[in-house]
């Protein structure tokens, strides 16, 4: 399963949840690569960002998911005079 709550990831990873929960609110994992939450709130770890976490390709791929998200220039110009 891709997406696990933090208390079976901890048991999972070695990490306490403690730890985990002080990554996410120190910074260490990022929120839409490490962690997401759910649309009932929950905190969910993504096993697929910790991955990237652990191979030290966070960054890099928050960087490439913001880039995919990005509005075009011209689109918002062409909206703005149209």
């Amino acid at each position: 399963m891709r997406y696990l709550t933090i208390g079976k990831f901890a048991a999972d990873s070695g990490y306490t949840e403690d730890a985990v929960r002080a990554k996410i609110k120190t910074g260490v994992w990022l929120e839409g690569i490490v962690w997401t939450k759910a649309p009932d709130g929950r905190v969910l770890i993504d096993t697929e960002g910790y991955g990237l976490w652990v191979e030290g390709r966070q960054v890099f791929e928050l960087q490439r998911k913001a880039a995919s998200r990005s509005i075009s220039i011209t689109a918002v110009s062409a909206a703005a005079n149209g």
